[in-house]
Formats: C-alpha cells, structure tokens, sequence
C-alpha cells in the first residue's frame, strides 16, 4: 500500500518576511521628466545612431554641463560638417564612418571628459593620459574651456582612422 504524502505544517514566514528589508526600486522619471542621470550626473540615453540621440544627451547634460554640450556639438560640426554622430555606452560619439569614431563626450560629477581615441597622434597632445595606448582626454571644467585648442584637435582627429565600437 502506497503512503499518501503527508502536509507539512506551514513555516512562520510572518516572521522571515518582516527580518528582511526590501529596499524600494528608484522610480524611473517619466519622459516629462527627462531621462535619469547616471552617477555623476551622466544621463541615461538609448543607444542610438543619428544627431537625435546626440542632442537628447545633450539636453539631458545637467548644468554648466550643457552648455559645454553644445558648444562641443557646434565646433564639431562647424569643424566636420560630414561628422556622424551617435549615442552608445550613454556617451555622444562623434565619427566620419559609421562606428569608427574620432571622440565622445560623457558627463562626471564635476566636469565633462572628451575622450579623443586617437589623441596619441594629435599635436599638442590632449592632456589627460589613458591606459589605452592610443587615447588621451580632456577634462572641461566649468569655466574652462578652450574652444579654439579643442577645434584645432577635433580638426586633426577627424582626419585620422577613426577607434572601431
């Protein structure tokens, strides 16, 4: 004769469940809002292709950091008229073949970095040092910001093969 399976007397999971303490998801700003701003104040843009993207990140830039935003978008244009622009990785990449880029932008808590990919190669070299061999950066703070020295690189950099992603 086959044993019929037995309950088991229900757990006290009042108790468990109460010891425990669930942490409230954040909430995700609605798109009246604008999108979310990642640590440092980067904003949270879809990966997308085109200058839509590009100024949707530009617009979310919080701050004196937008307007650093623009001003990067118009020298670039007005330096590379042909430039591509795109949206990956929550960063503006600005490039002359799809998916090799010459620069991108992103937003940090105090300032804003532009990663020249090839900046190695640029004269004057872009000051900050990357661990990737061939990158170097500029960091803009507020108020400082050299748009002729960043015009000449951004000229140079577009002319160079541009860092495949």
């Amino acid at each position: 004769m086959a044993k019929k399976p037995t309950a088991k007397p229900a757990k006290a999971t009042a108790k468990r469940a109460s010891a425990k303490t669930v942490k409230p998801r954040k909430a995700t700003p609605s798109s009246a809002a604008g999108p979310m701003l990642l640590s440092g104040g980067n904003p949270q843009i879809a990966k997308g292709y085109g200058d839509t993207p590009a100024q949707a990140y530009i617009a979310a830039m919080p701050g004196w950091k937008g307007d650093v935003g623009r001003r990067i978008d118009a020298i670039v244009t007005r330096a590379v008229p042909h430039a591509l622009k795109a949206v990956k990785w929550n960063s503006p990449l600005y490039g002359v073949e799809r998916d090799r880029w010459f620069i991108g932008v992103h937003c940090m808590t105090k300032y804003v970095k532009v990663a020249f990919f090839m900046g190695q190669l640029l004269r004057p070299k872009p000051p900050g040092e990357s661990r990737q061999k061939n990158v170097r950066y500029l960091d803009i703070y507020e108020g400082e910001f050299d748009e002729a020295k960043f015009a000449n690189w951004v000229k140079q950099a577009s002319k160079l093969p541009g860092e495949k992603m």
